[in-house]
């Protein structure tokens, strides 16, 4: 069967609460054939036929989708019944990436506070290591490779969870490589990847003050997540974080900002993990050029019996393992998100409210001696 109403739940558990196809695969966006203007009844006899009990009589349509480079092969899927009792009418071919290895979505951030050094993480379809090349193409450093796979992912024992189930998208590999040797509040060019799976385009970024320096210019937010560039209807939109992403980055393009902090709610992905390729997507050309520092909010962390203060399914099964890939951060260790960072006159402090802050936790215990 193509429907299975059973991930309306998937869905809701997250807190998205908008009506998506309940089709059995997850399907990373949907149109109605209506966007069409030229898609019409069509009233000849031929074109009129049932399949179980849906009429179809329509002749041609089409739509446009924006997608991006997610590693593994797509298919467009046409099926009618409405959302609720969807039923596939026609499906295509698999159509593969040209390349599936290519490094994309990278960003940088800040592992200590002299301004010295910064971390470069992207992503790719290849395990093998790859290079950041920088300074005029004279230093090179390698990177190191990280991933996660379904058998990480929370769940309940009553129904697997979408990140281990239904919103299951293999990651494919994580890489980070650590700039050294820079000067603080200067501009530098870098590029990331390797003559094997290509490379990114050369990359200008400016390091931030170092810790003491008098001034510091930063944006803070949380709660921003991703909206879809076409008509479709996706997982958990946040249709407001396209003006603010566009508002960020003609701030950052000014030359004004010296790092960026996203402060929990991430990309709200919430167990349907290729929606975290989309986030890096949006944010990509603010997010490789200064800082770009996060802490965890529920939404990448929550989820019963996983080790959060809160027991509620926000994170959709992640249980902070996709948002602690995706952004390493000056933290002291796996699921430990909390960590301080100063950059210029300013010391930040970042804790993690999904995890217990009371006054003998780990997490309020080190940030005493802070």
């Amino acid at each position: 069967s193509s429907t299975c109403p059973s991930n309306k739940e998937k869905y809701s558990e997250t807190g998205d609460l908008a009506s998506l196809p309940l089709l059995c695969d997850y399907p990373l966006k949907s149109q109605y054939l209506r966007y069409d203007s030229d898609y019409l009844p069509c009233n000849k006899r031929h074109c009129k036929t049932k399949k179980k009990k849906n009429k179809e009589c329509t002749c041609s349509g089409r739509l446009r989708f924006h997608v991006i480079n997610i590693r593994t092969d797509i298919k467009a899927v046409m099926f009618s019944g409405g959302y609720d009792s969807p039923v596939i009418v026609a499906t295509s071919r698999s159509v593969p990436f040209r390349n599936p290895e290519q490094p994309l979505y990278g960003h940088i951030s800040s592992p200590d506070s002299t301004g010295t050094s910064m971390r470069v993480t992207w992503v790719s379809g290849s395990d093998a290591t790859q290079q950041v090349v920088y300074g005029g193409r004279k230093e090179t450093v390698a990177s190191t490779v990280d991933t996660f796979t379904p058998s990480r992912m929370c769940t309940s024992d009553a129904d697997p969870s979408p990140a281990k189930d239904f919103g299951w998208h293999d990651p494919g590999f994580i890489h980070s490589a650590v700039m050294t040797g820079l000067r603080h509040s200067t501009s530098y060019a870098y590029g990331y990847g390797s003559d094997e799976v290509g490379w990114s385009s050369e990359i200008r970024f400016r390091t931030p003050p170092a810790a003491g320096e008098s001034e510091l210019n930063f944006l803070a937010f949380g709660d921003m997540g991703k909206a879809p560039l076409d008509r479709s209807d996706e997982h958990y939109i946040q249709q407001g974080s396209l003006n603010v992403t566009a508002a960020m980055i003609s701030e950052v393009n000014s030359g004004m900002i010296d790092s960026v902090f996203h402060i929990g709610d991430i990309s709200y992905a919430t167990g349907f993990l290729v929606e975290w390729d989309f986030f890096l997507c949006q944010i990509f050309p603010m997010a490789s050029v200064v800082p770009y520092m996060t802490a965890i909010g529920n939404h990448e962390r929550d989820f019963p019996r996983s080790g959060s203060l809160y027991e509620t399914t926000d994170s959709g099964g992640e249980c902070g393992v996709a948002y602690e890939s995706y952004f390493p951060m000056p933290t002291q260790g796996r699921d430990m998100p909390w960590y301080s960072i100063e950059q210029g006159p300013v010391h930040f402090t970042i804790i993690s409210t999904e995890h217990d802050w009371t006054l003998d936790s780990p997490q309020v215990r080190g940030k005493s001696r802070d």
